[in-house]
């Protein structure tokens, strides 16, 4: 079982870069795929970014790809996502999440068994 905690969102102008981060408490971390999913208001829940439990491969959706970055650090136990060029549709709750020895299904949010409280993001225009 792992714990996660998210932090580093705020309110930030457009074309700003915010790097959120994931702090992660439970056994075997370095076992566990992350993700980070964000929900903006009246929308459904979508998928950012994730970063495989083996060799750190990362997955984007083709539509984020380019200004969202995620990263581990498995001795500290913690997750990344680092967001450039930030526009006002980057407005949400962004948590992250991790699932077991994960190896496909990288985007599918009801396949991540565990899930932070999330972090707001605001980005003004």
């Amino acid at each position: 079982q792992v714990q996660l905690v998210e932090s580093g969102g705020g309110l930030v102008q457009a074309g700003g870069s915010l790097r959120l981060s994931c702090a992660a408490s439970g056994r075997t971390f370095s076992s566990y795929t992350l993700g980070w999913f964000r929900q903006a208001p009246g929308k459904e829940r979508e998928f950012v970014a994730a970063i495989s439990w083996a060799g750190g491969t990362t997955y984007y959706p083709d539509s984020l790809k380019g200004r969202f970055t995620i990263s581990r650090d498995d001795a500290n136990e913690m997750v990344y996502l680092e967001v450039n060029s930030l526009k006002p549709e980057d407005t949400a709750i962004y948590s992250c999440a991790a699932e077991l020895l994960k190896v496909s299904g990288w985007g599918e949010a009801h396949e991540y068994h565990y899930w932070g409280q999330g972090t707001q993001v605001t980005v003004s225009s």
